[in-house]
């Protein structure tokens, strides 16, 4: 039998779906159990969320998680992400990148260690803290897991700190539009538009704690991008940003964000629906996101839409 313990893993249910001559018919689903209730089972499978009542559940067991993508998998993500979230300021140390925007949000500002950098590991981070050095900044790597763990080990060994982990988490567009709620049928439907609005701008600056010049570049630069606003009575209730990279595959969605007073209320699936279809008919097949390991309302909202983990990353600090 499922307990809650299953909640956010992979399981593979057997289910009734009819009689014949006496006997019972049989199907069966895979998918991450999200749900487990006295009356239901909620899956999140590929062709979208599946409500199956617990009077139809033959037998449900644990699978093991499927395996990790491969490097090149992880390498592509990573760079598609960064398409999304660009830095003004850019370097390269053989394949690795090393990004500057004055401080403003971790991605922005760290090195990307993918790839070769055309020398010996010792020599490649000793450039990266000069690099950074003289960009008057302290040094910063992301580190993707369990990719980059050769290269987390050296920074170990020189004394470099961690921040949180951050989960890297995909899912195919079609399933998103399926399981993303469609909402409160009282408020306006999401618009997108080519830019931020003033409102959007000053609910992300709220969010970071700031929002300096260097950061409009860093939420704009991208040639495919959307940034979506519900208003309600004038005001803005609920933002997000959507953006198409990585060869037209990926969407990404990022600074999801509702109003403290409006959460709860289904607004977060709204903005996160309105992107994937804007993505699909941008020709995106599957959509990205990052969040904080430690956000558990993130986390949680985010798995109850289908999304699963792909890989991890850390920010490494240097010392001082």
């Amino acid at each position: 039998m499922l307990r809650q313990q299953d909640v956010g893993h992979r399981i593979v249910v057997r289910r009734i779906v009819g009689i014949r001559e006496g006997r019972p018919l049989f199907t069966d689903a895979l998918g991450e159990l999200v749900e487990l209730s006295e009356s239901h089972i909620t899956l999140a499978t590929d062709r979208g969320r599946l409500r199956v009542p617990i009077g139809e559940v033959h037998r449900a067991r644990r699978v093991p998680a499927a395996r990790r993508p491969t490097a090149a998998a992880v390498v592509a993500l990573e760079l598609a992400a960064d398409e999304a979230w660009p830095a003004p300021v850019r370097g390269r140390l053989g394949d690795w990148l090393l990004r500057a925007a004055e401080g403003w949000t971790g991605r922005a500002n760290s090195a990307l260690p993918v790839g070769d950098p055309d020398r010996p590991l010792p020599a490649a981070l000793d450039a990266v803290e000069r690099w950074y050095a003289d960009h008057g900044q302290p040094a910063l790597v992301n580190t993707p897991l369990p990719l980059a763990a050769p290269i987390g080990a050296e920074l170990d060994a020189r004394g470099w700190t961690a921040r949180p982990p951050v989960l890297v988490q995909t899912a195919a567009l079609a399933a998103l539009t399926a399981a993303a709620p469609a909402g409160r049928a009282d408020l306006p439907p999401v618009e997108l538009a080519g830019a931020p609005s003033d409102a959007w701008l000053a609910t992300a600056e709220a969010r970071k704690g700031g929002l300096p010049e260097v950061a409009r570049h860093v939420l704009t630069a991208v040639d495919r991008i959307r940034f979506a606003h519900l208003y309600a009575d004038g005001r803005l209730l609920a933002a997000g940003r959507g953006t198409v990279t990585g060869d037209g595959r990926w969407l990404g969605l990022t600074s999801i964000e509702v109003v403290p007073e409006a959460r709860r209320q289904g607004l977060a699936g709204r903005v996160v629906r309105a992107l994937v279809e804007w993505g699909r008919a941008e020709g995106a097949t599957h959509a990205f996101l990052q969040a904080e390991q430690r956000n558990t309302p993130a986390v949680t909202l985010y798995r109850s839409l289908g999304f699963t983990t792909h890989h991890t990353y850390l920010t490494r600090v240097a010392p001082g």
